[in-house]
């Protein structure tokens, strides 16, 4: 009876509580609006990467989201668009799963899987990914993966990346409740400050040194995430003093 008990009390903390992430994903949706800008979800990413291409000063969209190279099914990804008052594109932002319950972010990473769906087709034989970052190896189970972020240059210093990565961890926990959510930035992006506004509460380097070389890439980028719990916490707290 007592192990029974147990079972159904983990099943009960890991229910979504509906009105809470509404509540947590109302609070950016509004803060955002008070900026003038306007967000959006979608999920087709052939749309998605219609919408980036088409976008002055953004950069090529990676592999992991294009669908060209590492398909997205239904319910396993999404994405964010914040249009102006002009209906212009001012920013930008993806979100994937990767199911991992017999493997790691880490090995994700370097079989490069993460990038492509079949590398043995796609990657190039020179392409490679080294993943140093220890707790990358411990990320295992339904990891979220946060990517492709871009504010336009008008709207940076303005707070958007906060606002778009509160919104990136609402939609995340309501849709997969995962077990984390990371993202893999370059250091500059941790020396500027504009990720200690995304809210993630641990970083390492080494997560990703990457070379693909027919998208022309070449990164060494730091590791950033949250553990389901805490990302839980957050949406749980609901602190509209986070936004101030």
């Amino acid at each position: 009876m007592q192990l029974i008990l147990k079972r159904q009390h983990a099943t009960m903390k890991r229910l979504v509580n509906p009105l809470r992430v509404s509540r947590f994903i109302r609070m950016y949706d509004d803060d955002a609006a008070k900026k003038g800008i306007k967000l959006s979800i979608g999920s087709d990413f052939q749309k998605y990467l219609s919408i980036t291409r088409a976008t002055p000063t953004k950069g090529p969209t990676y592999p992991n989201f294009r669908p060209d190279r590492s398909p997205i099914e239904s319910g396993d990804g999404f994405w964010m668009v914040g249009l102006d008052e002009n209906n212009k594109v001012a920013a930008l932002q993806a979100v994937r799963l990767y199911n991992l319950p017999c493997s790691n972010f880490a090995n994700h990473l370097q079989s490069l899987k993460a990038f492509y769906a079949d590398p043995t087709m796609h990657a190039h034989p020179d392409d490679s990914c080294t993943c140093l970052a220890p707790s990358a190896k411990k990320m295992t189970g339904k990891v979220a993966y946060h990517g492709d972020a871009w504010v336009r240059g008008d709207y940076r210093g303005k707070g958007m990346p906060k606002i778009m990565a509160g919104m990136a961890f609402g939609v995340s926990f309501a849709m997969w409740a995962p077990d984390f959510v990371c993202g893999l930035v370059a250091r500059w992006l941790l020396d500027k400050g504009v990720v200690a506004q995304y809210g993630y509460l641990h970083r390492e380097p080494g997560g990703s040194i990457l070379r693909l070389v027919n998208e022309d890439i070449v990164d060494d980028d730091w590791l950033i995430w949250l553990t389901g719990e805490e990302l839980r916490g957050r949406v749980d707290r609901c602190d509209r003093g986070e936004l101030a």
